[in-house]
């Protein structure tokens, strides 16, 4: 019984990050237009616009994440492509500017997410 039972727990604890794998695959692609900007600045002060891109480039670079928001408003909180990887170079040059991020749409507890697969 006790090796029935390590066998089993051996076996839910190597295919349970499977679990988190096929779902990220599985995940919708989507384009979204919109300006990006760094969060911070955006949400507690509403700064954006050209006047403020050098301040949302530091900002970014110091680790705030990046915001994509589009005309109507809605809000996607920027992932790479991969864990464990930077964002694209685009994005840090386009900050404040219009741009279409195509990547995964993943939406947690109220937030969107959208992976930054390419920054056009």
């Amino acid at each position: 019984m006790k090796k029935f039972a390590t066998v089993g727990l051996g076996l839910m604890l190597a295919t349970g990050p499977a679990g988190y794998l096929f779902a990220a695959d599985s995940a919708p692609e989507k384009s979204v237009t919109g300006t990006l900007e760094d969060s911070y600045c955006y949400g507690a002060m509403g700064a954006k616009g050209a006047s403020h891109k050098q301040c949302a480039i530091a900002c970014v670079k110091k680790g705030i994440p990046v915001s994509l928001v589009e005309p109507s408003g809605n809000v996607y909180i920027l992932l790479p492509a991969k864990n464990d990887e930077p964002l694209p170079d685009d994005v840090y040059s386009k900050m404040e500017d219009q741009v279409t991020v195509t990547g995964k749409e993943y939406s947690k507890g109220g937030v969107n997410f959208l992976t930054a697969e390419t920054v056009k």
